[in-house]
C-alpha cells in the first residue's frame, strides 16, 4: 500500500471502520486527558506550576510533566493534586472513552457540569 491510500484512525472511523489501538496508545490519551483537566483546574485557581507542585508537594517538573501528558500518576499522587486543587477529582473510563473531571469542593456533582468546572476526555 502506497502513502495515498493511508487513511487516519479518525478517517476510518469515520466511515464506519473498525480501528484497533495499541494499549500504549490508548494510555497516552488517558495522560492527555488527564494533563488537559490539572491544567483547566490549575487555571480556573490563577496557580502557577510552581505553586500547584508545593501545595502538592513536588516539583514544578513533575508538574509539567503531568499537564504535558509525559506521566501517568499513582493514585497517592492523584489524591494530592485533587487536594492542592481544592477538587474532587473524577475519572470515568469506559471502553473506547475515559473522562477526567476535577470538581471544585462546594460544587455541584460532575454530571451537572459546573460552572467553571471542566471536563477532559480522551
Amino acid at each position: 500500500m502506497n502513502h495515498s491510500q493511508w487513511k487516519t484512525r479518525r478517517t476510518r472511523r469515520l466511515l464506519g471502520e473498525r480501528v484497533e489501538e495499541s494499549p500504549a496508545y490508548v494510555e497516552a490519551g488517558y495522560a492527555f486527558a488527564l494533563g488537559q483537566a490539572v491544567y483547566d483546574r490549575r487555571m480556573e485557581l490563577g496557580l502557577s506550576q510552581t505553586e500547584l507542585a508545593r501545595r502538592a508537594d513536588m516539583t514544578q517538573p513533575q508538574i509539567s510533566n503531568i499537564e504535558g501528558g509525559d506521566s501517568v500518576p499513582t493514585l497517592p499522587l492523584l489524591t494530592r493534586l485533587a487536594n492542592a486543587l481544592d477538587a474532587s477529582l473524577t475519572i470515568d473510563l469506559d471502553g473506547d472513552s475515559s473522562t477526567f473531571v476535577f470538581t471544585a469542593h462546594g460544587s455541584r456533582e460532575p454530571d451537572e457540569a459546573p460552572p467553571g468546572g471542566r471536563h477532559s476526555a480522551a
